[in-house]
């Protein structure tokens, strides 16, 4: 059965955007390293489940707004322009490319997506996507990203969150950058 992974990165003081929605600093970690770990975690999975902010701001990628041009940075851009996604909006009326709008039946659609063959399915989206997942029993695993900076202010991602959620800490992987990627499922 497949798997929804959320993955997704965040400061050492919990924000996963700064207070106006910047990302500029997970460029911090955004080296050759990082660069092929995301490239091999986006060709284990089969699509990428957006909300529509994340969607917008983050479901086509553009290698000049990466910073250096590298192969790592071009197969990036390839892998999330290409791969699948599916798009959890009630107020978008279309998506483009090759991305799927799903505007109700949340559960229903991920139990069935699940049920197909095939390789996992990755969460990226901020606190109503986020919590919606959560709150419906929809996240198997969790791999959260601890980038090496304090913003002081900005945008958490589990702000929505009202009920305690107890995860178990299956593995670690740190980086030279100085992240820390936390892998959890739930107890």
């Amino acid at each position: 059965m497949r798997k929804v992974i959320l993955d997704m990165l965040v400061t050492l003081d919990c924000f996963f955007e700064g207070p106006n929605g910047e990302l500029d600093w997970t460029f911090v970690v955004w080296d050759e390293e990082f660069q092929k770990y995301t490239n091999d975690e986006l060709r284990s999975m089969d699509a990428i489940l957006y909300g529509r902010v994340a969607y917008q701001k983050t479901g086509h990628q553009n290698v000049d707004e990466l910073g250096p041009v590298t192969e790592s940075t071009i197969e990036f851009v390839n892998n999330v322009n290409n791969i699948k996604k599916i798009v959890f909006s009630r107020t978008l009326e279309r998506v483009e490319d090759n991305a799927i709008l799903i505007k109700e039946n949340i559960v229903e659609e991920i139990l069935k997506m699940k049920q197909e063959p095939g390789k996992d399915l990755m969460l990226v989206g901020g606190p109503n996507i986020v919590s919606t997942f959560i709150q419906l029993g929809l996240i198997d695993e969790y791999r959260i990203g601890v980038v090496p900076i304090i913003l002081g202010a900005g945008k958490s991602l589990f702000k929505a969150i009202k009920d305690k959620l107890n995860l178990k800490l299956i593995k670690t992987k740190t980086f030279n950058s100085g992240l820390v990627i936390l892998y959890y499922h739930n107890r």
